[in-house]
């Protein structure tokens, strides 16, 4: 009887630690999956020292392409020393809007870019390339020239845009093709608020009169952008429409204050400033009477003519711009949002 009950007794505890053993892996295999799971949902700071410049991995062709965005006036501009090499006509640098090397959600991000062309654009009225579209910034927001097709500038600069796509870890919580949208105020801009809004929020990085501030290192070009003058983006530029511009410093601006998570204007301010910084001369494009060859699909807030409708070149640069948006989609059926 006593050799049955020890018997017995050693089962139970046998049964016992194969229980706790299945326990501990089952949990443990939770444990570990759970670990996986926050790994992945692990967001990296955008250093491009580590990330890109000094990152092993990266081809030398990437690293050249992210020098030519980031550092746009040394290598492709006014500050190269070679003529030959100038197709940048400002000191601006392309990263001056695409914010963290063109990495960043809400500020034009460059990430998967690749995947969505070809794509139609209205201001050619036609399929266009990555090629034709980086163009388009050389000519009007770097206020330069477009480079050759098969130009090895062009190829850095797409092999980057490539790369970011497999080369980089996490860095957003979610991917814009563009800028967020705004909601169109239902009135024009307020030039005294925009005043009021850029002097509390705007000054002290881009100066009192839009002049932006210069690296200390004259090699380079600016740390914080000029918004107007004669070395900006011209009017040609996407930038030049006040729902463009106010989508953008709605959803980056004041720098490293706010993001398209946690923005720290309204619409309606972003809206005022916008129209306000765009109140001031800047270059001129050449031939915009040429853009969008479809008047119709002009965007509502381009400030230069001609349109097809009857609306005030005043009211297509400050707004109201609602009555704009519902004059298309009545009469042509496009809904329109900038």
């Amino acid at each position: 009887m006593m050799l049955f009950q020890k018997l017995v007794k050693r089962l139970l505890a046998l049964v016992m630690t194969m229980l706790i053993l299945m326990l501990v892996v089952f949990f443990g295999i939770i444990y570990y999956d759970g670990e996986e799971t926050l790994q992945d949902e692990i967001i990296i700071d955008w250093d491009p020292e580590t990330l890109v410049l000094n990152n092993p991995l990266a081809p030398k062709e990437v690293k050249e392409g992210y020098l030519l965005l980031s550092a746009s006036s040394q290598y492709m501009g006014p500050l190269n020393k070679e003529s030959k090499q100038r197709y940048s006509g400002n000191n601006l640098s392309c990263t001056n809007c695409h914010l963290n090397g063109g990495t960043m959600s809400g500020a034009a991000s460059w990430i998967g870019i690749v995947d969505r062309f070809p794509q139609f654009g209205g201001r050619a009225n036609k399929e266009g390339s990555l090629i034709d579209r980086i163009n388009g910034c050389m000519e009007r927001s770097m206020n330069g020239k477009a480079f050759p097709e098969d130009a090895t500038q062009m190829k850095a600069m797409i092999a980057y845009m490539k790369w970011l796509d497999k080369g980089i870890p996490k860095l957003n919580s979610k991917n814009f093709k563009g800028y967020p949208k705004i909601e169109a105020p239902s009135f024009a801009v307020d030039m005294e608020k925009g005043r009021s809004i850029y002097t509390i929020e705007c000054i002290v990085c881009h100066g009192q009169n839009g002049e932006g501030i210069r690296y200390n290192d004259t090699k380079k070009g600016y740390q914080y952008p000029p918004l107007w003058g004669s070395d900006t983006y011209n009017d040609g530029a996407g930038m030049n429409r006040v729902l463009t511009a106010a989508a953008f410093i709605k959803n980056n601006m004041p720098y490293l204050q706010a993001s398209w998570e946690n923005p720290k204007l309204t619409d309606e301010e972003a809206y005022h400033v916008a129209g306000y910084i765009n109140s001031f001369p800047r270059p001129k494009k050449e031939n915009k009477k040429m853009d969008y060859p479809d008047k119709k699909l002009k965007p509502v807030s381009t400030p230069y003519g001609p349109w097809t409708d009857n609306f005030s070149a005043k009211q297509h640069k400050y707004g109201p711009f609602p009555p704009i948006i519902d004059y298309y989609q009545k009469n042509f059926g496009l809904k329109k949002i900038k």
